[in-house]
């Protein structure tokens, strides 16, 4: 297939558009984690900016762990994010699966009762009153299970549940089977690209838990990774005397924001294809 200069004209400006975004994601990375590991002198000397630096310190990373909160701020973000996962994977899947089967006595009513919270919620300060009243006030439940199901995911599921073939239903059935079993043995080994989809959107959601952490925590040892953050990066900027021999907050703000991003940044390639699979599955039928 022979290619018009129409075609070609198009594919250089998605290119250079492509380009453009690619360095627009990138650029900013490379600056923090530049910073992150330049001696402060050198950032002065280069004006602030710093894409390649010529020498490198991790002195503001053994600070950041060693004289601040960080390292109890991860061990807390881990488990809210571990625990958060799989309480999110387990309560959604309980209820995308009887919502993605018809003969649902009261179907319509329930899935509509999905769509409204999509729409409209109780308020910030009900919400509130419900959580103190549970008794979840200083404790890492209080963001977990307020968000223990999001109904746009249960949305996702449930339509990926409905694209499997209904005969696998009607065999296992016929074999003495009931919907726990089939749920447990058949519905969810096939779900695994759904599931790790939705998964990672709900692990990134718990590890940059933020909101709900200032609403219901005041303990600073149960604050997450992100709050922690927050703190370091509202510090003043100390003076630039002597700074050869002193670490400013603004190396320290970079290492943070390198440390709350990169563990998120490793994970995703091992699920990528799993992602995009995820995404299409059950969006075409026929």
């Amino acid at each position: 297939m022979v290619r018009g200069w129409e075609d070609r004209i198009v594919n250089t400006i998605v290119v250079v558009i492509l380009g453009l975004a690619a360095l627009a994601a990138i650029v900013p990375l490379m600056y923090v984690i530049a910073v992150s590991i330049t001696p402060f002198s050198e950032v002065l000397k280069n004006g602030g900016f710093i894409l390649i630096p010529k020498s490198v310190t991790f002195s503001a990373y053994h600070k950041l762990f060693t004289e601040t909160n960080i390292p109890k701020a991860f061990w807390v973000t881990i488990f809210i994010t571990v625990v958060g996962t799989i309480v999110n994977l387990i309560l959604t899947s309980l209820m995308a699966y009887p919502l993605s089967r018809r003969n649902l006595p009261g179907r319509s009513f329930f899935l509509l009762m999905v769509v409204f919270t999509m729409l409209f919620s109780g308020g910030l300060i009900p919400t509130y009153l419900v959580v103190k009243s549970l008794g979840l006030l200083d404790s890492v439940w209080s963001m977990i299970l307020p968000n223990a199901i999001w109904s746009f995911n249960i949305l996702i599921m449930k339509s990926f549940f409905e694209s499997l073939p209904e005969e696998l239903f009607e065999s296992a059935r016929m074999d003495g089977a009931k919907e726990f079993r089939i749920l447990w043995q058949i519905v969810l080994p096939l779900s695994v690209p759904s599931m790790l989809t939705i998964g990672l959107f709900y692990m990134v959601g718990h590890w940059n838990e933020f909101f709900q952490a200032i609403m219901y925590v005041t303990d600073r040892n149960l604050f997450p990774l992100q709050v922690v953050i927050r703190e370091i990066l509202m510090l003043t900027q100390q003076p630039l005397e002597n700074a050869e021999n002193m670490l400013p907050t603004e190396t320290m703000q970079m290492a943070s924001v390198v440390a709350a991003s990169l563990p998120i940044i490793l994970v995703y390639p091992f699920i990528q294809k799993h992602f995009t699979k995820g995404m299409l599955m059950g969006s075409v039928k026929g």
